[in-house]
């Protein structure tokens, strides 16, 4: 596929800032955070002694990740149900709880009255319709990112958790991580300087295929698996781990690790509820025929309203199983380029391009940002005060809404304006019929 020729200039323009960021100042990493930032994080982040009440808790998607962030919902409450349209996850729950109650369908599991939170650890393309549905019989709920599968969705979810009150933390844990929250405490305090740019590196995703059809496996309810999406012959590889390959249930690596380091992003440039106003992407690898759909290698250009520019590329320098598969690739995380240095984070890792921008401390009248040290327990504490979590509904469809604007960027193969406050394209009808999807009956919003 022909590389676009101003996308391609934009990412050249961008990329020449380096040569300033990298020769007039020492690269820094933290090993170690700051004192006077672990000082101020144990400080903001107390909490009072959790009460000995314990919440019942069920989990609906058992898969891998759901089991492992239902570990941690377990640990502060008590796990009472589980549910999964497949019986070899459901057998894997239940060696995890023996005591809590087995169901295939999660609409019979939301009727009990003892359970208080919902752990949503389905595919992406059942995580709307399974919340607005524990939030209609008055659940809290811990969702697996990305929250949505379009623009649309996220709408309508924010509104339903505002009209019922209910509490929505999204699984967008690097929120609660102190090497991101003191990067874009800094970037917004302008230790920086004025912030220019913003690179964010992603794990390219996969690129694979192509894949037969055979027989469903015994055990798994493959029509409820597809859901709102259109029907199709059972492929093991659009099930389960790698289904987010695919377009019709997720966005490729776009919206996976997007949505954790695009809302980083978002964060550090105070855009978390809000948006860009322009995007422009590309694919830059074609796909099999008969494979995997989402693209597994692209660059998305985002300009903010205050001339910020942001670039979203996949990388090498960590492939879609966490491997280094190309020595001399970017690793992925972020970084925030200013006028008078840069800061780079990613997990267990934070760099600046001089040593003082990480550690002088921030002045006592400094912007300071939402401080969480565990992410479960900041829902659960939320779950009890009625405080809104670090990463609630709003900023949760915000940061996956920055992603689904990459994908249909991507899909439609040129530049488009986007209206932040409306959630609307502008002047293009074309692209606005990208927000929302066709829904397959029964599973649309009318089943909730």
């Amino acid at each position: 596929m022909a590389a676009n020729p101003k996308l391609v200039h934009a990412m050249q323009i961008l990329n020449s800032r380096r040569h300033f960021l990298k020769t007039t100042a020492a690269v820094t990493a933290a090993t170690t955070l700051p004192q006077w930032f672990l000082e101020e994080s144990a400080q903001a982040a107390a909490t009072p002694p959790d009460p000995n009440e314990k919440f019942g808790v069920a989990l609906i998607g058992c898969g891998g990740r759901g089991r492992g962030v239902a570990r941690e919902a377990a640990a502060l409450g008590r796990m009472v149900a589980v549910c999964d349209l497949d019986d070899a996850n459901l057998a894997q729950a239940q060696k995890a709880w023996p005591e809590a109650k087995l169901y295939k369908d999660f609409r019979k599991l939301l009727e009990r009255d003892d359970i208080r939170i919902i752990v949503n650890g389905t595919p992406d393309h059942w995580h709307t319709l399974v919340n607005l549905a524990a939030l209609k019989a008055n659940k809290d709920i811990y969702s697996e990112k990305p929250l949505t599968l379009t623009i649309d969705e996220g709408k309508r979810l924010v509104k339903a958790v505002r009209d019922s009150h209910r509490i929505l933390q999204t699984g967008s844990q690097q929120r609660s991580d102190k090497n991101f929250r003191l990067a874009c405490e800094l970037v917004r305090n302008g230790r920086i300087g004025k912030l220019k740019h913003v690179n964010v590196w992603l794990p390219h995703g996969r690129r694979e295929g192509p894949f037969e059809k055979v027989p469903v496996p015994a055990g798994l309810d493959w029509d409820m698996w597809q859901g709102q999406t259109a029907k199709t012959d059972y492929v093991k590889e659009k099930c389960h781990v790698t289904f987010r390959y695919f377009w019709d249930y997720s966005g490729g690596t776009m919206t996976d690790w997007g949505a954790h380091h695009n809302d980083i992003a978002l964060w550090g440039t105070g855009f978390e509820r809000s948006g860009p106003v322009r995007i422009e992407g590309q694919s830059l690898a074609p796909m099999i025929p008969g494979g995997f759909t989402a693209a597994s290698e692209y660059a998305v250009l985002y300009t903010y309203a205050n001339g910020v520019t942001q670039l979203t590329r996949s990388t090498h320098g960590n492939g879609w199983n966490g491997s280094v598969t190309d020595k001399t690739a970017q690793q992925h995380g972020v970084r925030f380029e200013g006028s008078d240095g840069w800061i780079f984070v990613t997990r267990g890792k934070i760099e600046a391009s001089h040593g003082d921008l990480l550690t002088t401390p921030l002045p006592s009248g400094a912007k300071r940002l939402y401080a969480s040290d565990n992410h479960m327990k900041n829902f659960f504490d939320c779950v009890r005060s009625r405080q809104q979590p670090i990463c609630d509904v709003e900023i949760g469809h915000r940061s996956v809404s920055v992603c689904h604007l990459g994908v249909i960027a991507m899909r439609l193969g040129r530049a488009l304006k986007w209206n932040p406050a409306q959630e609307q394209f502008v002047g293009d009808a074309e692209a606005n019929q990208w927000l929302a999807r066709e829904q397959r009956k029964p599973w649309s919003y009318e089943m909730v």
